[in-house]
Formats: C-alpha cells, sequence, structure tokens
C-alpha cells in the first residue's frame, strides 16, 4: 500500500478546476436567476400594486408575484429595480469590521483542528507540521465527493508523519467520532429554539429535505456509536472488521496489509481508552471550537449585510446544520454547486434579495473553500518533498 500514489491521485489537477468551475458554474447561474428575480417592497407613496395574497396563507411573500396586483392609484408596493437591488450591497465600517471577523472564524476553524490533532498525537506534531496536516487534510476534503471527504487520505497523510497507519487510522476515527458526536448532540438542542417548519423551507421541498435531514441524522448517530464502541468498549472491533473484509476474494492481495492495520488499531484503541476524562473532553472542546467556527462564518457575513436580531442568528445555525449535511451527501467535490445553491435556498428567507444571498453565498465559498484549494496545491509539493527527506533520512540511520 503506497501512501505517495495514494495521496498522488486523491490530488489530481483536473479535480481541482472540476471543483472550480462546478462552484462558480453555479454561482453565476444563481446570480443571473438574481438579477431576472422579481422583488416587491414598500412604498405608501407612489406604489403600483396592491396586496392580494395570492397563495391565501396571510403572509406577504415579497418574492412571490402572484401575491400583487398592479392598479392605477392606491398602491402601497412596488416592484424593487435592479439598481435597488444593488444598492443593498454597500460598504460600511460596520461591514468591514464583520467581514474581518468571517475571516477571524475562518482562521479559527483550522487554529481548533489543529489544536486536536496536537491533542491526539501528544503533541508529536509541532505547530508547523500540525499546518500542514491540516491544510493537506483540507485540501483532501475540498477535493472529495463530500460523502467520502478527507477522511479517506487523512491516515495516509498522518503516516508520511511518521504516525504509524494503525494509530493514524486510530486517530482519523477518532476525529470523525468527535465531528459526529458534536453534529448529533447539537440537533436537539437547535429544536428546542427552532420549530421544523422555519428549518426547511417550502421552496426546497420541505418534507422531501425534511426526509434527508432525518435520514442523515440517525446514520450520523450510528456511526458515532459504532465509533463509541470501536474505541471505548470493544476495540477489537475494528480489527475483527479488517479481518471480515481482508477475507472477500476483491481485498485477498492486500490481506497482509489490511490485518496490520486493524491491529494496529485495535492497540491504538486501547491506549486512547486509558487517556484521562480531562483528555477527552480537551479534544471534544476543540471540536466544538472548530465547528462553532465554521457556522459563525455565516452569521459573520450575514450581519456584514443584513442586520439580524438573536433569534434570527439562531435559525441560520440551525439551518447551516441542514446545509451542512446536503453538503455531506453531495456527489460533488467538496459539495461544489450543491452548497452555493442549498446556502440560496435555506437562506432565502431570512432577510436581503435573492441576488445579495447569491453574492453572499460566492463571498462565503471564496473564504471557507477555495482558499484550501490553492493552499493546498501550493504546499502540497514542498510537503510531499520535506516527508520523503526526512523517510530516506529515517532509512539511512536505521
Amino acid at each position: 500500500m503506497n501512501d505517495s500514489n495514494i495521496i498522488s491521485k486523491s490530488f489530481q489537477g483536473w479535480k481541482i478546476w472540476l471543483a472550480i468551475c462546478i462552484g462558480l458554474g453555479v454561482a453565476a447561474w444563481m446570480l443571473i436567476r438574481g438579477f431576472k428575480e422579481v422583488h416587491f417592497v414598500k412604498d405608501e407613496i407612489s406604489g403600483t400594486h396592491i396586496w392580494v395574497d395570492g397563495n391565501h396563507d396571510g403572509k406577504i411573500d415579497y418574492k412571490d408575484p402572484d401575491e400583487f396586483q398592479a392598479v392605477n392609484s392606491g398602491g402601497h408596493f412596488k416592484i424593487q429595480k435592479t439598481q435597488d437591488l444593488l444598492n443593498e450591497i454597500t460598504w460600511t465600517t460596520e461591514t468591514i469590521f464583520w467581514m474581518l471577523l468571517a475571516l477571524l472564524f475562518v482562521v479559527g476553524r483550522d487554529f481548533f483542528y489543529m489544536l486536536r490533532i496536537r491533542l491526539l498525537t501528544r503533541k508529536f506534531l509541532s505547530w508547523k507540521r500540525s499546518f500542514f496536516v491540516i491544510m493537506i487534510w483540507e485540501f483532501a476534503s475540498a477535493l472529495s465527493p463530500g460523502v467520502i471527504s478527507g477522511s479517506a487520505v487523512a491516515m495516509f497523510i498522518l503516516n508520511r508523519e511518521k504516525i504509524p497507519l494503525g494509530k493514524s487510522t486510530a486517530i482519523v476515527l477518532i476525529t470523525a467520532f468527535m465531528d459526529n458526536l458534536f453534529y448529533v448532540l447539537l440537533i436537539p438542542l437547535v429544536f428546542i429554539f427552532i420549530d421544523s417548519e422555519a428549518l426547511f423551507p417550502s421552496n426546497l421541498s420541505s418534507s422531501g429535505v425534511s426526509t434527508v435531514f432525518w435520514t442523515g441524522y440517525f446514520v450520523f448517530l450510528g456511526i458515532v456509536l459504532f465509533f463509541f464502541s470501536a474505541i471505548f468498549i470493544f476495540p477489537s472491533l475494528a480489527n475483527r472488521f479488517f479481518k471480515a473484509v481482508s477475507s472477500i476474494p476483491l481485498f485477498r492481495r492486500w490481506r497482509k496489509g489490511m490485518l496490520q492495520i486493524g491491529e494496529d488499531i485495535e492497540l491504538s484503541a486501547r491506549v486512547f481508552r486509558k487517556e484521562p476524562l480531562v483528555f477527552w473532553i480537551k479534544v471534544f472542546l476543540s471540536t466544538a471550537g472548530s465547528w462553532v467556527s465554521r457556522f459563525l462564518v455565516i452569521n459573520a457575513l450575514l450581519q456584514a449585510f443584513i442586520s439580524l436580531g438573536v433569534f434570527q442568528h439562531i435559525l441560520v445555525l440551525g439551518k447551516q446544520l441542514v446545509l451542512w449535511l446536503l453538503m455531506r451527501v453531495s456527489p460533488t467535490p467538496g459539495g461544489s454547486g450543491i452548497a452555493e445553491y442549498a446556502f440560496g435556498e435555506l437562506l432565502s428567507d431570512v432577510g436581503g434579495s435573492m441576488l445579495l444571498i447569491t453574492i453572499l453565498a460566492l463571498l462565503w465559498r471564496l473564504m471557507s473553500y477555495f482558499p484550501y484549494l490553492f493552499i493546498g496545491a501550493f504546499i502540497l509539493p514542498r510537503w510531499i518533498k520535506q516527508t520523503d527527506r526526512k523517510s530516506k533520512l529515517v532509512s539511512k540511520e536505521l
């Protein structure tokens, strides 16, 4: 099992351009749609339309033309012009403050990931090496379908940093366990404050998204229970799994390596389960810090252009849980296209025009997704050379 070949195949150049083209293509389509969108605003003086409640729900939907009827006089609403929509995008000192705060949350997300990997490796990785590992890990996630993520490559990334493959696999399992644990614990808290109707907007087919959401939730709950069992209750579970898989004819050629990985995972799991409670609290808090930072990027971006109240911020956090799940089941690299579209649909009722929401979706991806493509592509060749050099030095010493 050559980790160099596996890593090289995972970071092929065409995947980078595919991710960029899909993301920008969907964003461009959303911008065009935003310019074409009909949006009504209140105007008691020179209004040209009256509200007729076309869908009979008792609520004014400013984006539904069927809700309004043109009149010669006495109107209280009018169609908002494209120039008026563009005027919503104003840059003030407050806007710049919230944009900088969004960037700070992007940095915070990776800082907490670096802190977690240092905790799990018992500071075997320096801050510098942790930075390289996390950036390349994020690079792998950005190029992998959401359902796969970068975890499939992460174990080989850690292995090149001289962490045994079995222990590397155990660390990746623990990070996946912590990520999913945070998710399944946060969902019940969200529903204390948010009604399900507000979480699943009708423009995304509420029943369909709700079904996908709850199906995904229970799948992640199952993953959490499996990882918990493998790490804390039955350390031999993963070993048995690899033994079973290696006995399948299709995988027999890798049987020796898989058996070794299974034994190493069991050994690593037995070591990890002896860690004190405070160790696991630190690992979980670093996980929570990373996820909260990830979510607050969107909150800060919205606040930069749309004034939101406390409840609206909580609602946005809740909607991001749906957004994250949709990205996880996406077949596109890093959720490209799906992320931008779902962002616009989920947050269209938060405030502002569809054009503004689309621009914010693009800003969000430019901040939290595209940088990993370029940073990863820049540091990957240097990192591979450095780790190759270390391997040669170790071989000479042996």
